[in-house]
């Protein structure tokens, strides 16, 4: 299992990098566009936090266009290039015919596509849970028919479009091997507010090697105690 940042903000990007468990970025359109930055500053800058994988979205709609693409991405991204490609009939073309870097079918709402991207040995498929959830009515029971298309293939499912710790594992529970996920879901994962009150107590009543037991002075008035010949203790006169 891996899970990937869902961001194409450099900040957002490099503070999941410091958490030390996230694997790489995935990418869309749409998220770059709402950076307001340019496409080749941000893919150099993604390649430069050395995350891992770092996941774009083929924009072109031809063929050609698409080989193209994919040598200009090469260029910024360097071996960390993974592509992702809508499931039209030239994306599982391209996907059919890619062999330098490895590719996501994204945005896969059917079993049939499913059946289509095991044709073309994608490495990976996208399903987008929450939204596949609000139009179709069950993302999950969609993660299920695909990973039973696609049991026993080499094609690993990432579940997107999460939103919210209980969607993700949900997502996991029901068959995707990763996950891609926003900031905000990404670091939600971290605590529970049972957690939260069980370090609460550990720090206020425990002790450990850099928080050391609050000393007690005996009173005043105790008198030391010596061992009796029987081994019991009594008050030393």
């Amino acid at each position: 299992m891996a899970i990937f940042i869902d961001s194409a903000l450099i900040g957002e990007v490099e503070a999941a990098r410091s958490l030390g468990w996230v694997r790489g970025v995935t990418t869309n359109p749409l998220l770059l566009a709402r950076t307001g930055c340019d496409v080749r500053t941000i893919l150099s800058g993604l390649s430069r936090l050395e995350i891992g994988s770092v996941f774009y979205q083929l924009v072109s709609p031809t063929l050609d266009g698409m080989h193209q693409e994919m040598k200009q991405a090469a260029k910024l991204v360097g071996p960390s290039l993974v592509l992702k490609v809508p499931p039209s009939q030239a994306g599982f073309q391209f996907v059919s015919k890619c062999v330098d870097y490895p590719c996501c079918i994204t945005a896969i709402y059917s079993p049939a596509q499913a059946m289509i991207a095991r044709e073309t040995r994608a490495r990976y498929v996208a399903i987008y849970v929450n939204r596949a959830t609000r139009l179709m009515g069950n993302g999950f029971q969609l993660v299920r028919e695909i990973a039973e298309i696609l049991k026993n293939s080499s094609i690993e499912i990432i579940a997107a479009s999460i939103k919210s710790s209980e969607e993700a594992c949900g997502s996991l529970a029901a068959g995707a091997h990763h996950l891609a996920l926003p900031y905000e879901v990404l670091t939600g994962l971290i605590m529970h507010p049972l957690s939260e009150q069980a370090m609460a107590e550990f720090q206020d009543n425990g002790v450990g090697i850099s928080h050391p037991a609050k000393r007690t002075d005996p009173p005043m008035h105790a008198k030391p105690e010596k061992v009796n010949n029987n081994g019991s203790n009594a008050p030393m006169d």
